[in-house]
């Protein structure tokens, strides 16, 4: 099953798709969300600032994704997914955090692409466990290429921590 942990920038990634951890403006942001922006140029805010809102302020709700092209950055798309705050556990948060890694599939198939880097969806300011959000990720990417192992997905992790996560995820998994 074509899945790996690295610990790389997303932004340089010669991939098909990277997947921006954003908020619901889809605006910019702090975190990976600030760096895709700044890599990929003034011309994916407008880019996001021509998505529909679906709610004043919002334009991709939590679990949700949209795409836009990527600009200046070596992938082609940019796949922007809102993953959940953490509030404990008790709140939804492993059903949209899982939400999130299968609109980004659903996606990059529709958009016949094959190749996708994810980055740690919701384990910076919104404060999600990495070892329990790996296991979210892994368990439910490996779901998805179930149905298309074709697909060459990289957990790409911000630092060694959290690819050690993601690496210990995937073993238990058999990955």
């Amino acid at each position: 099953m074509p899945i790996n942990a690295i610990t790389a920038d997303i932004t340089q990634l010669h991939v098909d798709a990277i997947v921006n951890a954003a908020n619901p403006t889809l605006l910019g942001g702090r975190g990976v969300d600030g760096a895709i922006h700044r890599a990929a140029g003034p011309s994916l805010l407008e880019a996001c600032r021509a998505l529909p809102e679906c709610s004043p302020g919002v334009r991709c709700p939590t679990g949700e994704a949209r795409i836009t092209p990527g600009f200046a950055l070596p992938a082609r798309y940019v796949i922007h997914t809102v993953g959940p705050i953490w509030h404990g556990g008790n709140h939804a948060e492993a059903r949209m955090l899982e939400y999130c890694y299968r609109n980004a599939m659903r996606l990059l198939r529709e958009y016949r692409l094959h190749t996708i880097a994810f980055p740690a969806i919701s384990c910076g300011v919104y404060g999600y466990p990495a070892a329990l959000a790996a296991g979210v990720a892994v368990a439910t990417l490996r779901d998805e290429l179930d149905e298309d192992s074709s697909i060459d997905v990289s957990l790409c992790c911000f630092n060694d921590t959290m690819r050690a996560s993601c690496q210990r995820a995937l073993d238990e998994a058999g990955t």
